[in-house]
């Protein structure tokens, strides 16, 4: 029995000793003699509780200390008379346990040792038998595959007779029709010969008919040569004018191109001189403006200064003063005129609407002086002065001239 067998029957003992009615302790006990004695194994608290399926975590283990109290007990040397010394012989017996204990492990340790052998000889043997059972079906398996390949082969041998009578059978049928086929064909061999020597004959004709047409075809090729020597030489004679008048057209054509190379060029160039009459003029037009404009402004300086030239500016701005205040009638303005207009200044802003800015204008010698944008006026006066100091008044004045 092997050690789950063994576990499995000490359980049915329990069993059977819990239902006659023992207590947990007994079954702790039992447990443990069988697992010490029969199993060789020490007593735990997890062995025991696994066998017996009763009993606590502090139960357990008393009923273990009670079984190893037991064995100790029975291991000591009892001695009826009364020569050993009491402690002496409970020394005995403590070594006596010990030596017992001692016997059990070295025993254990044999079991171990022997039930390794054991079982390393088992596996070496199932692994044996292993290994037979393969070599077995290999060689069932070969032996298959051999009775296999000999019926084939037997197949074969059968098919093998059947194809050769067959064979047999053929090669008599083929004999007489290639005996037939030999006679057809010696048949037809005579027949060709015939025909060969027919063709031969005809060969010999035409061979001499070919030597006939090479000679009549080399007359030809030479006839027809001479022709294209006489046709090539009145074509050189008849190209070689044309190629003078191709050479005289090539250079009249180089002459052309150069001539329109240099008429371009000369062309290009005279767009350049006239680029650049047209830049200078541009230059001297606005030149001629600027002196224009010069000129008009001497022009007016010239006028101004004439203006100016019999009048001291002193007495000219006395009067200026003397109109823009009002303290000059019309009369005084007639007789004044323009000898001071010279020196009278337009005002900048309209006095009306102190926006616009005064326009003079002079028409038939008639000097007026008007707002663009009030369209206040002086009136038409016989000078700037009298205009200015109008306008400046706010009263406009018609007079007659």
């Amino acid at each position: 029995m092997n050690l789950d067998e063994e576990r499995q029957s000490i359980r049915q003992e329990l069993e059977s000793m819990r239902e006659n009615g023992a207590r947990r302790q007994e079954l702790s006990l039992h447990a443990c003699k069988r697992l010490f004695f029969d199993l060789g194994i020490r007593p735990s608290m997890a062995a025991v509780r696994d066998l017996t399926q009763t009993g606590s975590a502090s139960d357990i283990p008393k009923d273990i200390d009670t079984f190893w109290e037991r064995i100790r007990s029975a291991s000591r040397v009892r001695v009826g008379a009364g020569i050993i010394p009491k402690a002496l012989e409970d020394r005995a017996g403590e070594l006596l346990g010990a030596l017992f204990e001692e016997a059990i492990v070295h025993a254990r340790s044999a079991f171990d040792s022997e039930r390794e052998e054991v079982q390393s000889q088992i596996t070496a043997a199932e692994r044996d038998t292993r290994e037979a059972d393969i070599r077995r079906q290999a060689s069932e398996e070969a032996i298959r595959r051999s009775d296999a390949r000999a019926d084939a082969a037997w197949e074969r041998v059968r098919a093998l007779e059947a194809e050769l009578a067959t064979a047999n059978t053929h090669g008599t049928v083929h004999q007489d029709s290639l005996q037939s086929s030999v006679r057809r064909l010696d048949a037809e061999n005579e027949a060709l010969r015939k025909r060969l020597e027919a063709e031969q004959s005809t060969n010999a004709g035409l061979r001499d008919r070919i030597d006939a047409l090479h000679v009549e075809l080399r007359q030809s090729t030479e006839h027809y040569a001479q022709q294209i020597k006489d046709a090539v030489a009145e074509a050189e004679r008849r190209v070689k004018p044309m190629l003078v008048e191709l050479d005289s057209l090539r250079s009249m054509a180089a002459t052309y191109q150069s001539g329109v190379r240099d008429a371009s060029r000369k062309e290009f160039e005279f767009i350049q001189q006239i680029a650049a009459a047209k830049a200078r003029g541009d230059r001297l037009d606005s030149q001629l403006r600027e002196q224009s404009d010069e000129l008009d402004a001497l022009t007016k300086e010239i006028a101004v200064l004439r203006t100016q030239q019999d009048v001291d500016p002193a007495v000219a701005s006395l009067l200026c003063t003397l109109a823009n205040s009002g303290r000059l009638s019309s009369d005084e303005m007639a007789t004044i005129g323009t000898v001071a207009d010279g020196h009278v200044g337009l005002p900048l802003r309209c006095p009306k609407c102190e926006e616009g800015e005064p326009e003079l204008s002079e028409v038939d010698h008639r000097y007026e002086l008007q707002c663009p944008e009030c369209e206040h006026s002086s009136g038409p006066g016989h000078s700037r002065l009298e205009a200015v100091s109008r306008f400046l008044a706010l009263k406009p004045v018609t007079s007659t001239a």
